[in-house]
């Protein structure tokens, strides 16, 4: 999706649309002065032009503002958790028909020590050791759009001594995790407190990350799709094979085994018009060697899922699921479900100011990620909402206000993500699937 700019004429039902959005995600802030400064914020995440700093969305000389807004982000003790948790209902209920929650690591460098969490680490998705914070979204995710509903921000061991929890107001639950065990435990709250329907779980998970992220989900019956590295060593059955098994093989050496039962997949990427071509296959697998338990239990019946580009020799793509019962192209579609994040991230997340925090309180911190969700959300409904011929089903509008606001209308759901008609009967005699995604 291409970056959302917010038209001059539009500014007013943007206004009238948040007015809604606090109606419905903001019954939790006990004062009627912190919802009109959660008004005041979030018009000026989605309006104010450069960086998301309070003074920025303060505006020139408005010191009084500042300090206002300063103290109802940084200071004042509202509970985020209520307003996230009725932003994702909402969106369930009416606009998003999620198909995945998808978490999307979040990287923000830094240049100083101040801020809450930072450190100098190794990120992965840099490839190098930076000086940043590390955190984390799950985002409600289908093939037309995707939304953040909860947030994760890693602190790195030296936050959690006594000294920094105390400057930095970081609550005494919060613990040092790696960012996949932070995001493992919000999908888990999520699931249990969030009275939100189950969608598989896709994110990207490290070697050492999977045993606990698998052990984790499989306990809460809740289903996922995790991407791998093709080193990770899997074990699996022998089952046609000259010696017994179980054997071990890295993921990469299994799968290229199978490349006699390869299924062609076509498809459209999110956010292009051209088409591609993934050839797929996968294997029952029992778990990993990296799994250690204190007592011996069942092992959690895994899928390791295979990808080839069309011109490439050696598969490059891996996953992990747990979900057994789809055909491979619905699982490599739900896979893919990170790119529609990773567009609505660069489109709509970052120019609303996610990144844009420049204050030092944990605190400060959620409620500003929290915020910006929300704008997220007003963004992209009244994108798409001026382009509908109908309202925004669900929405509510608050007492005394009778214009009606035009809002998003995303369509139903799809059966598989970006499911197409298939276009192709002499392949599919051959036995390949013929969708978009």
């Amino acid at each position: 999706m291409a970056r959302v700019v917010l038209p001059e004429e539009s500014a007013k039902d943007i206004s009238e649309l948040i007015d809604v959005l606090i109606s419905l995600f903001f019954e939790s802030l006990p004062r009627r002065d912190q919802r009109n400064w959660a008004r005041v914020y979030l018009n000026g995440l989605v309006r104010t032009s450069g960086k998301k700093t309070i003074r920025n969305i303060a505006g020139t000389g408005a010191s009084s503002v500042e300090q206002s807004l300063q103290q109802f982000i940084s200071k004042s003790p509202w509970d985020w958790t209520p307003v996230r948790r009725s932003l994702a209902q909402h969106l369930e209920r009416t606009a998003q028909r999620p198909l995945a929650w998808v978490v999307q690591p979040m990287v923000i460098e830094k240049a100083g020590d101040r801020s809450v969490g930072v450190g100098r680490q190794f990120v992965p998705q840099l490839g190098r050791t930076a000086n940043c914070q590390q955190a984390g979204g799950i985002w409600l995710a289908s093939s037309e759009a995707s939304f953040p509903v909860e947030w994760t921000l890693t602190l790195p061991g030296p936050w959690t001594s006594e000294l920094h929890r105390r400057r930095a107001g970081i609550p005494d639950t919060a613990r040092s995790l790696t960012p996949a065990q932070d995001a493992v435990h919000a999908v888990q709250r999520m699931a249990a407190t969030w009275q939100l329907q189950r969608r598989p779980v896709v994110m990207e998970v490290a070697n050492t990350d999977l045993a606990h992220t698998v052990e984790s989900f499989s306990l809460q019956d809740i289903p996922f799709v995790l991407k791998v590295d093709g080193s990770l060593p899997v074990s699996f059955g022998g089952a046609g094979r000259h010696k017994p098994g179980p054997h071990t093989a890295p993921a990469r050496e299994l799968i290229d085994s199978l490349r006699s039962q390869r299924r062609v997949v076509e498809w459209t990427r999110h956010g292009r018009t051209e088409g591609a071509v993934t050839l797929l296959t996968a294997a029952a697998v029992l778990g990993t060697p990296l799994e250690e338990r204190a007592a011996p239990a069942p092992p959690t019946p895994l899928l390791l899922v295979g990808a080839w580009t069309e011109a490439a020799l050696l598969p490059s793509e891996f996953w992990i699921t747990n979900i057994g019962d789809r055909p491979l192209a619905q699982l490599f579609l739900l896979a893919k479900l990170t790119d529609r994040v990773s567009l609505d991230f660069a489109g709509i997340c970052e120019p609303v100011g996610i990144r844009d925090f420049e204050g030092r309180s944990f605190r400060g911190w959620h409620h500003h990620a929290t915020l910006a969700s929300v704008a997220h959300a007003a963004t992209l409904l009244g994108a798409r909402g001026r382009a509908a011929s109908d309202p925004y089903p669900g929405l509510v509008r608050p007492p005394g206000q009778t214009r009606t606001t035009t809002a998003a209308v995303l369509p139903p759901r799809p059966l598989v993500p970006g499911q197409a008609a298939r276009r192709d009967p002499a392949s599919l005699e051959r036995g390949a699937w013929s969708v978009s995604g």
